[in-house]
């Protein structure tokens, strides 16, 4: 879908695709509070690790400031801004050149459904992460919150031959110091393996990675993708998020750097990682197809299952996608949706199917068109009321296992992508804007829930795709700056 021109403000969008019940805010306030509603900023490190606060130290430390309370309850029965109120506070700050000239905005009620603000807001932008909003929604829509990954492992054709089998776990880690704490490990495999093998000595690994089919690089996404560090090959079969150093990635991740190295090929490093801990040499790995299981159950028949490890829930795994950003983990998620609708496991089909998801969902699907489930490519398109939309659903309470986005979304000032925002004149949105983020060279959007000054519980989205190629800090602040206007104001 190609983008139509932003249009003008206007106080209300002429139609809504979506009325919500009246109590949505004291259900969306219940689902919040089991997710962090009730987050405080913390006191010393050590304190919350057990030590001793009477414990010598080096030197004397000035008080710790007292917790300041984050994201505070909705108030359900808090006055509604007036579609006025809010234009005039937002519209002299959609307009600043930082955001550029194609600027899409969509703000509405979370408690009624009624929008309150609207700026292009049914037009088609590029969305950059924002984008995993969509593909969590859908993928918790499509296979439920419980459900998990599994990782196989198969006899091969011929006596001594071990096939793994991905299938789409990007968490998969290789012992217990993988990246992704809990994931599930190819040394439990290899040990379930052994066992099922008995005195059958493994000489060979096949590694079966044809889930996944089509390019494992979405052709809309800029050069520097692939090897840039935030994206990489996308197979069914992986470790680590495809990470070539993971104790470097770890180190890089505790001081907020989500980049890191990876493998060109990450099936097949993650088929010799697992003939390494099976005592099969790494000449002997391949690339193929696992057999079909025959009559014959008997242990060791080509196609019988040896082992099988599952990933963490997909609760989790939507978690880890939105409050970092995850990039590999949102295109196994999309390829989860088109599996789950019947679809071929790929950029195209995943889009495809969270397409179909989407318009079961009751949403506005035709204001959606997804190349892939990251946000990575130029070529998605996303209007903001759509946004808007998803989040309201999400928190109405008609699903509850949509409620699980809202778990992993970054707060202002405080977590993921948002943890060093909100400085200088955003402050006030500190602990009061929960959202998810978005950038690309010119593209940079937020989405999200705000608090007023009132304590009423509004969604926002806020798309640009024009802005200066080098204004990144600039737009990054004036996106802030809107948010954080909505929880200064009552706006009425």
């Amino acid at each position: 879908m190609s983008a139509p021109p932003a249009g003008s403000a206007s106080p209300a969008p002429a139609r809504r695709r979506r009325l919500l019940p009246v109590v949505l805010a004291t259900v969306l306030m219940l689902v919040l509070a089991g997710v962090g509603l009730a987050v405080v900023r913390p006191g010393p490190v050590g304190e919350w690790l057990g030590d001793d606060p009477g414990a010598p130290q080096a030197a004397a430390r000035p008080p710790e400031p007292a917790p300041v309370a984050v994201l505070a309850a909705a108030d359900p029965n808090a006055p509604l801004p007036t579609a006025a109120g809010v234009r005039a506070a937002l519209g002299p700050l959609v307009g600043v050149p930082a955001l550029g000239d194609r600027v899409n905005v969509s703000v509405a009620d979370v408690a009624t459904g009624q929008p309150l603000y609207g700026k292009g807001e049914d037009a088609g932008t590029v969305p950059a992460s924002v984008t995993k909003l969509v593909t969590a929604v859908t993928v918790l829509a499509a296979r439920g919150s419980g459900y998990r990954i599994p990782t196989r492992a198969v006899a091969g054709a011929t006596p001594g031959e071990v096939v793994i089998v991905g299938g789409g776990d990007p968490t998969l880690a290789v012992d217990k110091n993988g990246f992704y704490p809990g994931a599930a490990r190819l040394d439990d495999l290899a040990g379930q393996v052994k066992t099922a093998l008995g005195g059958t000595k493994p000489t060979k690994v096949v590694v079966d990675s044809t889930l996944y089919s089509g390019p494992v690089h979405e052709p809309g996404w800029d050069s520097d993708i692939p090897d840039g560090g935030y994206g990489g090959a996308v197979t069914a079969l992986m470790v680590d998020g495809a990470r070539s150093d993971v104790p470097q990635a770890k180190k890089d991740h505790e001081n907020g750097n989500h980049a890191a190295d990876r493998v060109s090929q990450p099936d097949l490093a993650a088929g010799r990682s697992f003939a390494r801990l099976l005592g099969v040499p790494a000449d002997a790995v391949t690339k193929g197809k696992a057999p079909a299981a025959g009559a014959d159950a008997t242990a060791g028949a080509p196609g019988t299952e040896l082992g099988v490890v599952s990933s963490l829930p997909m609760v989790r795994l939507v978690d880890i996608m939105i409050s970092d950003s995850d990039n590999l983990v949102a295109e196994a998620l999309a390829r989860q949706v088109a599996l789950a609708r019947n679809e071929t496991a790929s950029f195209a089909g995943g889009g495809k199917a969270m397409d179909a998801v989407v318009a079961e969902l009751g949403l506005p699907a035709d204001e959606l068109s997804l190349a892939d489930g990251s946000g990575l490519s130029r070529s998605n398109r996303i209007s903001p009321s759509l946004l808007t939309d998803v989040l309201a659903l999400a928190g109405d309470g008609t699903r509850p296992d949509l409620a699980a986005i809202f778990g992993g979304l970054p707060v202002a000032a405080w977590s993921g992508t948002l943890a060093d925002r909100f400085e200088g004149p955003s402050r006030a949105g500190a602990g009061l804007v929960r959202a998810k983020t978005g950038t690309l060279t010119r593209v940079h959007a937020i989405a999200g829930l705000v608090s007023t000054a009132d304590g009423r519980l509004l969604s926002f989205a806020v798309l640009t795709d024009d802005a200066p190629p080098d204004g990144l800090t600039a737009a990054r602040a004036a996106l802030d700056r809107i948010s954080a206007t909505l929880t200064t104001c009552g706006c009425r």
